[in-house]
């Protein structure tokens, strides 16, 4: 009689270490759901809603400014404040590409910023971190000034 209960009870351990077990998306469906995630971040920018922009921030995130580094979610709030000020977004991206580690962990995000014409101006570099409860946000940010064309000699 012991046996069969110690097995029952193996057998419910391990089934219950099943039904805990998170249903690990595919790549291509993290790498959409980071962008989809991006293009919610981006959004806030473009209704002007720096509460909502704060929201994917990570504690720990680091923003590069030209050579300025801006680190912590609440210090580069606070750089970006300007960013969100008057009726109009200063500028508006768009991820164009996403890569997510095979963890389903960290992701690289990329696209062109433009300005509110819709001029190229520069190119951003995202960094996104999987954290609980299966929220992305971001941990690093850095732009890269987009080049014009060069002349013809």
């Amino acid at each position: 009689m012991r046996a069969i209960l110690a097995s029952v009870t193996v057998g419910a351990i391990m089934l219950g270490g099943c039904a805990a077990t998170p249903h690990r998306l595919d790549n291509a469906a993290l790498s959409r759901q980071v962008a989809d995630t991006e293009r919610a971040f981006a959004h806030t920018m473009a209704a002007r809603d720096q509460a909502a922009f704060t929201s994917y921030l990570a504690a720990e995130a680091v923003f590069f400014s030209g050579d300025k580094v801006v680190r912590g979610s609440k210090q580069v709030a606070k750089a970006w404040a300007t960013y969100f000020v008057g009726p109009q977004a200063p500028f508006s991206w768009e991820p164009q590409r996403v890569e997510v580690l095979g963890s389903g962990t960290l992701a690289l995000s990329s696209g062109p910023v433009n300005d509110p014409q819709g001029r190229l101006i520069d190119t951003f570099n995202s960094i996104w971190r999987l954290e609980a409860p299966g929220k992305w946000r971001i941990v690093f940010d850095k732009g890269n000034q987009a080049c014009g064309p060069k002349p013809v000699q």
